[in-house]
């Protein structure tokens, strides 16, 4: 089953929904705080997301999957402009996934987010009055091997399903997945 061709599809309406929200976000940010507080954002789900991941996926699964790891990234960019990382996001914000295959779908959602990376880091930079060159280690995460890293992810994830059932699980797994970090990025937007 080839999964990772359905998932963009599947998942096209909730992901530009969630991309929309963070684009807004990144056309706002004029200074570092502002970035922090984007980066925050990006920690806690991330972070937490991560933590569950962790629980069904492993090396037998996913030979590199502690080098897909986004959470220390995040954190090292935080405090390298300054910043303080807090983890104060809910289960209640989060995907429900109890086995490897939805792991897989939410995994699915946070390696995308390296694909865009780039393009997000360079729109920051031309923002950032007082950029000193630091704190973009997320979004530049894989540098020039990214289209590697994505296409080895998808061959991986090409393997998990093994009928149609399965396959449903991953899909909408990495579907809320998505449709979980919009409505937890709307919810950091109202506190501020």
């Amino acid at each position: 089953m080839v999964t990772s061709e359905k998932l963009k599809s599947y998942t096209r309406s909730n992901h530009q929904e969630l991309e929309k929200k963070i684009i807004g976000k990144i056309r706002n940010i004029q200074n570092k705080s502002d970035y922090i507080e984007l980066l925050q954002w990006f920690y806690n789900y991330f972070g937490a997301i991560e933590a569950k991941i962790n629980s069904y996926i492993d090396a037998r699964e996913l030979e590199d999957h502690l080098q897909r790891r986004k959470t220390s990234t995040l954190l090292s960019d935080i405090t390298t402009l300054g910043g303080t990382a807090n983890q104060t996001i809910g289960a209640e914000d989060l995907p429900e996934f109890n086995n490897h295959l939805q792991a897989f779908g939410a995994l699915y959602v946070l390696e995308g987010s390296t694909l865009g990376g780039p393009h997000i880091s360079k729109m920051i930079q031309k923002q950032l009055k007082d950029y000193d060159g630091h704190g973009f280690s997320f979004f530049n995460s894989y540098g020039d091997q990214t289209d590697m890293m994505w296409n080895k992810f998808k061959a991986v994830l090409d393997t998990q399903a093994e009928n149609e059932t399965e396959q449903e699980e991953i899909l909408q797994s990495a579907d809320e997945t998505f449709l979980k970090f919009k409505t937890w990025i709307e919810k950091q937007a109202n506190l501020n």
